[in-house]
């Protein structure tokens, strides 16, 4: 008897132990969890900003995110993963799965629920822009996006980037990446004390969009040598922005100015708030200079433009994802209404939209206007013939013709946009039509090449369900 009370303590004693260190686990777990991918410090439960630093945790999702395995599928399909930074929220993919709910619009991206997916693949079918496939493991979203760490710094050390080209386009997440890397750049400016070379600058900006706009402004602040480079405009990045409405959910702090929300206004009103915050700082932009290059330095970096080079010991990259679009040349393609990309395709519901171009963008862009209830299209094609498009979206804009979704004018030529409507030459007349929208899909640079050139590792993130971002907001 006394034996067995002995075993029968020893277990008790044993239980508790392995249940305090179980609770012990799941406490380091939880803040493990629960840190700030920024600073490191502890994020009580229910925030969504870090306490010390005043990040919002939404900004370093994909920078903490998993760099995908090279061999993603082979271990057999299990479920769909959507392209984040392709999907444009046309629904197309909701409409055919078979299974409800394992595949819906959050935030007009696609979200996918693993437990209710079956791999049937009509997803992958139905998708317009090619931004679903199939996949085992844990990731429902996938992103390729430079190589960066916690502070925005790339492989290449010295040169960050931020803002839409990281991986997400919120202008949110945008102003603060910008403040946060230029924040790390004056620390070590400081650290390293004045260049010798005053033809030197502490820190380049490429790009004066959001993240460009908030990393001048920080450095600004900081009392550094700065110099931001802008291919076109101040904001050439908001005046080609792809969205139709602009939404911040709650407000950002814009360094030097305060705070800022922007509730559903439009792009105009987004640049007059930019140009705006620009002049009362008197922050200093220099327009017209397309950056070409970027290169090592004995102090740090060059920056070539076709106008002349820059040195500077630290790169601040703020571009567009989209790269410099090809243009065509016409009087009103700086109109409001005109746009180079589209991430949002329900922003279109209802409207007459002139799409231009004959590649597979152009086409891409169609067919997932064409699923939106309500919207009409035309397709301005100069050529004859799609001879340079893949068969899976010839197919589509073939069906999306027979009915009757969308109007295809080949041989035509845009040659004037006005409100609401275009000018296109067709057998040598100018026909006038109706366009409550024009976008421009001609084809472009991205800017993956000047990266690369410079050394920046371009990987592929997976984010899993509770990673997956948002672009309901900016």
């Amino acid at each position: 008897m006394e034996t067995f009370l002995t075993i029968l303590g020893f277990a008790a004693v044993t239980a508790v132990a392995i249940a305090l260190h179980l609770r012990g686990s799941k406490r380091r777990d939880a803040g493990a969890a629960r840190r700030c991918g920024g600073c490191g410090a502890r994020v009580p439960e229910g925030r969504d900003s870090c306490p010390a630093c005043g990040v919002p945790l939404q900004v370093y999702e994909v920078v903490g995110a998993p760099v995908a395995r090279a061999s993603v599928t082979a271990a057999g399909p299990s479920h769909a993963v959507v392209r984040a930074d392709r999907c444009v929220g046309c629904g197309a993919c909701v409409a055919v799965c078979p299974e409800p709910g394992a595949i819906r619009l959050e935030g007009k991206l696609a979200i996918v629920d693993r437990d209710l997916c079956r791999a049937h693949g009509e997803c992958v079918k139905a998708c317009p822009v090619g931004g679903i496939f199939l996949a085992s493991g844990n990731a429902v979203q996938s992103v390729e996006v430079p190589l960066v760490g916690a502070g925005f710094e790339t492989d290449v050390q010295g040169l960050f980037v931020v803002g839409e080209l990281g991986g997400r386009g919120l202008i949110r997440n945008a102003v603060n990446e910008g403040r946060v890397a230029v924040e790390e750049v004056a620390r070590r400016a400081k650290a390293r004390g004045p260049a010798a070379d005053p033809d030197v600058e502490d820190v380049i900006i490429v790009g004066s969009g959001p993240a460009g706009l908030s990393a001048g402004l920080e450095a600004l602040r900081s009392g550094l040598r700065y110099r931001i480079l802008e291919r076109g405009d101040l904001s050439e990045t908001i005046r080609r922005y792809p969205r139709h409405k602009i939404l911040m959910a709650e407000p950002v702090q814009i360094p030097l100015y305060g705070e800022l929300w922007v509730a559903d206004a439009s792009k105009e009103a987004l640049l007059s708030i930019w140009q705006g915050i620009a002049e009362r700082t008197g922050l200093r932009v220099d327009t017209g200079q397309e950056v070409t290059e970027v290169a090592a330095h004995p102090d740090g970096f060059l920056v070539r433009t076709a106008a002349r080079p820059y040195a500077a010991r630290y790169v601040v990259l703020a571009l567009g994802r989209r790269g410099t679009p090809r243009r065509l040349g016409v009087p009103g393609e700086a109109l409001p209404h005109v746009f180079y990309d589209i991430v949002e395709m329900e922003a279109f519901r209802g409207s007459r939209v002139l799409v231009v171009g004959g590649g597979d963008s152009a086409i891409e862009s169609v067919t997932g206007l064409t699923v939106q209830p309500g919207t009409h299209v035309t397709l301005s094609y100069r050529g004859e013939a799609f001879d340079r498009v893949k068969e899976r979206n010839r197919q589509k804009l073939g069906d999306a013709r027979k009915a009757g979704r969308v109007e295809v004018l080949l041989g035509s030529q845009v040659r004037a946009i006005h409100p609401g409507a275009a000018d296109l030459e067709i057998g040598g007349e100018v026909k006038r039509i109706v366009a409550d929208y024009v976008v421009i899909r001609i084809g472009g640079e991205p800017p993956y090449g000047l990266l690369r050139r410079a050394g920046v590792s371009i990987v592929t993130k997976e984010l899993s369900a509770e990673g997956a971002g948002q672009r309901a907001v900016a």
